[in-house]
């Protein structure tokens, strides 16, 4: 089980890229709200219903945890005690954790999840990676470990597509970006 979590403002490509990317794969992805509810509006304007809600899924085991970017959606997501705890655990069970855009240097970064590893994120947050130790790799998307992380908006299908691949294989992830007709 894979969860993408939710919070009002996030961005709309960034999660639903990946949602639609996965369950191509068939990966098992479950949208969360880190509300009391299942509406959600991303930082567009769209509003999305979630799969379900934070306090449901808590003290579930997931394969991997995705934090789409956005603003204000990076810093409500940030804020939320619950959800950084569940990161936090699952980053030191070495279970998969992703994060895209401003995530990578607003949650990881910050949680020292990411210090002194290869990670990516939104340019106007690069200063802030290199700041806390982490070794800036300027492509749309990069993998560490148990750790992937993603540029922004314009790279969603590739962050999506490492994911497919660490969670699954290169064969299948491969076979999702020719099926959507992506061309690197």
């Amino acid at each position: 089980m894979v969860y993408l979590f939710l919070a009002e403002g996030f961005e709309t490509i960034e999660a639903l890229t990946v949602v639609d990317m996965l369950r191509r794969a068939k990966i098992e992805i479950t949208t969360v709200s880190i509300t009391d509810s299942l509406d959600v509006k991303s930082s567009q304007g769209v509003p999305v219903k979630a799969d379900e809600i934070l306090s449901n899924v808590k003290d579930k085991e997931a394969e991997c945890l995705v934090l789409p970017g956005g603003m204000p959606g990076t810093t409500n997501l940030r804020a939320n005690a619950t959800l950084m705890d569940m990161v936090l655990k699952q980053n030191d069970a070495g279970k998969y954790v992703a994060a895209i855009c401003a995530a990578p240097a607003v949650i990881f970064c910050e949680l020292g999840i990411t210090k002194g590893m290869n990670s990516t994120c939104y340019p106007s947050y690069n200063d802030k990676l290199e700041e806390e130790g982490v070794n800036l790799i300027k492509l749309p998307a990069v993998v560490d470990g148990n750790v992937i992380t993603g540029m922004g908006m314009g790279t969603a299908i590739e962050f999506s597509y490492e994911i497919i691949k660490e969670l699954r294989d290169k064969e299948l992830a491969d076979q999702i970006l020719d099926s959507i007709c992506f061309y690197k």
